[in-house]
């Protein structure tokens, strides 16, 4: 079967067969499969090279379903899910007995989130149960943004993909543990803890101890092929030109504009347009030939800490690394 761009009919289809399939969200692309059925679970996990204690985020059509997966549902996590859903905050809740373990990675938590994208909810209120959907790549490679990335990734393994265009957010989204007695943001996203605050009061940063295991929170995670290097803009510069010397080819991602004779791309310094365009522009910069990306250091600002976030696993998970 060729891959193409499918129809909600053919995505039912190929879900209701057990299959994986592309699925745009406003975040990034999903790879995603029937929650509910571990046999199709555990294909995502062999598409994507994932080890399998590691959880997935199942997506559901609205609040109302959560209760389907998650138990002791606390005020909260309702308040959240009113005020933010749909939308790119997921939360993680103690689940439901029924849920595989495939899903949770064995925990006894469960990472519900309902997506903001017309295409994502319309197959979620056809298909009538949750679609586990961690991001469509390669496990530890840089998320996919468009259905392009998706084909590029996986080529015929996933031969159904619907293609909702460019997704808006473009990183992934915030994680809040609710399991526990104090509300806890896992991973950032571009939903920051000054909105989340506005609803249920004081929430905590980064896991604990006893924090669940959630997605995307490995130190090294969302990486390019290439080595990359993160770096303030004036050593970014001094880097590329010895990098230049000694015949290494280099390509830059920097805020606004590029300086002068370096090659790669500037994304604009703001940071929703940033987080729109990261992943793309890593992408692209990967496959240039280079020896050696270079990342400039975005502001020290809380609007730009999943931004941050983002691009310090990157660094970690490509070899090179973070650099002052």
């Amino acid at each position: 079967m060729t891959t193409h761009d499918a129809t909600i009919e053919e995505a039912l289809a190929a879900l209701r067969r057990g299959e994986a399939i592309g699925l745009p969200t406003e975040t990034v692309y999903g790879l995603a499969a029937d929650a509910g059925n571990p046999v199709a679970v555990r294909r995502v996990f062999d598409l994507k090279g994932r080890p399998a204690d590691h959880p997935l985020i199942v997506h559901i059509a609205g609040p109302e379903a959560m209760d389907a997966w998650a138990r002791e549902v606390p005020d909260g996590a309702r308040a959240l899910a009113r005020a933010f859903w749909p939308g790119p905050l997921t939360l993680i809740l103690r689940r439901q007995p029924h849920v595989p373990d495939e899903v949770t990675g064995g925990q006894d938590t469960v990472g519900l989130r309902c997506p903001d994208h017309p295409l994502a909810l319309e197959l979620l209120r056809a298909f009538g149960g949750g679609l586990a959907a961690p991001s469509a790549n390669r496990f530890g490679h840089l998320s996919p943004t468009s259905a392009a990335h998706v084909r590029a990734e996986f080529a015929e393994a996933v031969p159904v993909v619907l293609d909702g265009g460019e997704c808006r957010v473009g990183i992934e989204s915030t994680i809040v543990d609710l399991s526990g007695k104090t509300p806890r943001i896992l991973r950032p996203g571009m939903l920051g803890r000054e909105v989340i605050e506005a609803v249920i009061g004081p929430v905590a940063e980064g896991p604990a101890g006893d924090s669940p295991r959630a997605s995307g929170t490995l130190e090294a995670h969302y990486a390019p092929r290439t080595p990359l290097l993160l770096l303030p803009r004036e050593a970014l510069r001094v880097e590329a030109e010895q990098q230049q010397t000694l015949g290494k080819r280099v390509q830059a991602l920097v805020l606004d504009m590029l300086p002068e004779g370096l090659p790669g791309l500037a994304l604009p310094a703001d940071p929703a347009a940033y987080a729109h365009g990261l992943y793309a522009a890593l992408r692209e910069l990967d496959a240039r030939g280079a020896n050696l990306l270079l990342a400039e250091r975005p502001p020290a600002h809380p609007d730009w800490l999943a931004i941050h976030d983002r691009l310090r696993r990157s660094a970690a998970g490509s070899v090179a690394g973070d650099s002052t």
